[in-house]
């Protein structure tokens, strides 16, 4: 697909917190990463407003296992408390994902260059991202690098399917959506042979307001414009 890149993300740990788990402080992990979570590590690794990152598919490579650990988490008014948090284990993914325009964001048509943006982000998979990756937390690092999907094998190659019930797909941001309002957004989710194929965030029929919030205003004074960056990065080549 136009536009797209194909990458491993892999750690010790990670956590993609069921949000019904933290009413009591306690933390459990989903099974699977969400979408939100995948464009999260795709954002971290390359991210302008120019941009809308669509995650197509990923791959679990290693057996789903989980792990359980006390913490101490520290409160709002001081001091820390005991937790007991559910980790992911051993994690590593293939992802399969591509960009297009923001069309939301009719100010920053100054920094639509395809190219230069295609360029700099499989620039940036390469280098290992141009921010520190986390898999759900900031106690779980993540690392990112190329890879061709579907090479290797999985331990699910051979299982047909499995279904993981509802679950968050991913926020609906203001400035991703056009409204001034944050959403979250549900779905049901189905692995197949290793491989789960994420709809898109406007094919989610199961959608909750939150808040109401408001775009950030971005343009030439506060974004460095993708032409500069690339300038920077490449020295002009094409």
């Amino acid at each position: 697909m136009r536009n797209s890149v194909e990458f491993k993300v892999y750690g010790d740990y990670a956590l993609f917190t069921d949000p019904l788990t933290k009413m009591g402080g306690e933390k459990l992990s989903y099974q699977i990463p969400t979408y939100q979570a995948i464009k999260g590590i795709l954002e971290s690794v390359y991210w302008k407003p120019t941009i809308l990152y669509v995650i197509d598919e990923v791959r679990v490579m290693n057996p789903i296992r989980m792990e359980s650990k006390g913490i101490r988490p520290i409160e709002y008014g001081g001091g820390n408390t005991l937790a007991n948090y559910t980790y992911l284990k051993d994690v590593c993914y293939q992802v399969r994902a591509h960009f297009i325009f923001n069309p939301h964001r009719p100010d920053l048509a100054f920094d639509r260059n395809e190219h230069k943006h295609h360029n700099i982000l499989k620039r940036s998979l390469k280098a290992g991202g141009r921010r520190d990756i986390f898999l759900g937390t900031r106690e779980c690092q993540g690392y990112v690098e190329p890879c061709v999907f579907g090479e290797g094998e999985s331990v699910y190659d051979d299982i047909e399917e499995i279904h993981f019930g509802t679950m968050v797909h991913g926020i609906n941001y203001p400035d991703e959506t056009g409204k001034d309002q944050m959403e979250i957004r549900l779905w049901n989710p189905v692995m197949k042979n290793g491989v789960i194929s994420f709809i898109r965030p406007d094919q989610c029929t199961q959608v909750r307001p939150i808040a109401d919030m408001k775009p950030k205003h971005f343009d030439e004074k506060n974004m460095e414009s993708v032409e500069h960056l690339y300038e920077e990065l490449e020295g002009g080549r094409e």
